[in-house]
């Protein structure tokens, strides 16, 4: 799978309707799920936790979990399920993924991590890969770094996703680990140059094509979040620039939306929870604000009426 680009995890946000509306405007962006824990997917509901919409592909389940045998079953579903790969969270640096023993601190434990990668390689035939910090806490060396990764090339992974900087377990909340520690993107282009045969990809604080241009020089793939978050349609940008032009628009991409919107709605999904991913469709142009306030004020009391997307669209002046 060819990982140029790609759009990063995000819990509360990449759910499988933000990640159609990303395929919509990106044909070849890989997408990911959000987190997901083993114990939802063995003990709870599967469907709701790991269900998505076929015209996702490429999609990536990443798990969550640092129980070998927990995740190697959770592997098998996905594989069941259709995913294109499962990805194996080492990056996640909040309080309650630290009590399950996963996540960032999965990094002071590199033995763990490769006993569990190897039980999920054994386990499925679709590709496992990894995504990690530069460092946690005070083992933030570039020597440690360089162990660990070498340590997973080891198990046969092939694929690392490196967020660019350290997590701070203590001290800091999730959100304040996504910007305060710096960013120290020499680390990840140097563990490229050291692991040539590896995919390197690189992730933190990217957040124009220039930017991700410049990342491409030196690694093989840039992956965004928030600044898809926030403006969508940098994603159409790049792909436009990263792999192919595209001749989608914001409105064509609208009207395949509301298409989808409508399928979900005879699913018995509510119309306010289809809104998110839409709300930054428009982002940077004149009449933004009145439309997402129309959507967000209307949706409540139109639970199955998309109409209303056309009626906001016409605060945006194109």
């Amino acid at each position: 799978m060819n990982h140029i680009l790609s759009v990063a995890p995000m819990l509360d946000w990449t759910d499988k309707h933000c990640r159609y509306l990303h395929r919509l405007i990106s044909e070849d962006a890989v997408l990911y799920s959000e987190m997901v824990t083993t114990p939802a997917i063995l003990q709870g509901d599967t469907q709701k936790y790991i269900g998505y919409n076929q015209q996702e592909h490429p999609v990536v389940l990443q798990l969550g979990g640092s129980d070998a045998t927990d995740l190697a079953k959770s592997c098998v579903i996905a594989q069941q399920y259709g995913y294109d790969e499962v990805n194996l969270n080492v990056g996640c640096p909040s309080d309650r993924v630290q009590k399950g023993r996963f996540g960032a601190c999965l990094m002071n434990e590199p033995s763990l991590v490769v006993e569990c990668l190897k039980s999920m390689q054994q386990a499925v035939d679709i590709a496992i890969t990894v995504k990690c910090r530069i460092g946690v806490d005070n083992n933030d060396s570039f020597d440690n770094l360089q162990s660990f990764v070498g340590k997973i090339a080891h198990s046969g992974v092939k694929t690392i996703i490196i967020h660019a900087r350290k997590a701070l377990l203590k001290g800091l909340s999730p959100k304040q680990n996504r910007s305060i520690p710096p960013l120290n993107y020499d680390y990840v282009y140097k563990i490229k140059a050291l692991f040539p045969e590896l995919t390197i990809v690189i992730n933190g604080g990217v957040n124009t094509i220039t930017e991700a241009q410049q990342h491409l020089k030196q690694v093989d793939g840039v992956m965004l979040g928030r600044a898809i978050w926030n403006n969508p349609w940098l994603l159409h940008d790049l792909q436009s620039s990263l792999i192919a032009a595209s001749n989608q628009s914001r409105d064509k991409v609208l009207q395949g939306y509301m298409k989808y919107c409508q399928n979900q709605i005879q699913k018995g999904v509510k119309l306010h929870w289809l809104l998110p991913p839409v709300l930054n469709l428009y982002h940077g142009i004149a009449g933004n604000k009145k439309w997402k306030s129309y959507l967000v004020t209307q949706a409540p009391k139109r639970v199955d009426d998309i109409s209303l997307f056309e009626e906001a669209r016409e605060f945006i002046e194109l």
